[in-house]
């Protein structure tokens, strides 16, 4: 999909973290003779043309001192992973939560990530996810380093 200057300008700005001001998009806007409502429109019409997928946020945890994190890996009975894999899906402390098969020698099919500021917490949420849905086979592999993550630049 082709974009014009100012289209590459405005992904360009975004692309790497905007500006956690009132104004985001304020030095842009005048840096191409825009109005900030302007970027705002263009930004807009970007995502309806499908040159702008979604706008995200995301917060460098380990910045804000959640350094442990901890995959929680869970065997649960395939008949009931729908069901069990809600429930840990809503607890607040569990960002991520997948389905996934099982291998030879690795009986684990369910996967839940958990941060937070010691592994001590990790453990003490996995205690309790397992005392809630009754699963009792589970281990913690946490973290030992974590490797930047970006995405599609231009």
């Amino acid at each position: 999909m082709k974009v014009d200057e100012i289209e590459e300008a405005i992904i360009r700005f975004t692309q790497n973290g905007i500006p956690l001001t009132t104004s985001p998009f304020k030095d842009l806007a005048e840096s191409l003779g825009l109005s900030e409502e302007e970027i705002v429109e263009r930004i807009k019409g970007m995502q309806e043309k499908g040159i702008i997928r979604r706008f995200g946020a995301s917060i460098g945890h380990r910045d804000i001192g959640i350094v442990a994190n901890a995959m929680c890996i869970w065997n649960v009975p395939d008949e009931h992973v729908e069901e069990i894999g809600n429930i840990m899906a809503s607890f607040a402390e569990v960002t991520h939560c997948y389905e996934r098969p099982r291998r030879p020698g690795w009986d684990y099919n369910l996967f839940t990530m958990v941060h937070s500021y010691t592994r001590a917490d990790c453990e003490i949420v996995a205690d309790r996810i397992s005392q809630v849905t009754g699963i009792k086979d589970y281990r913690l592999l946490f973290s030992e380093r974590e490797f930047k993550k970006t995405g599609v630049r231009l």
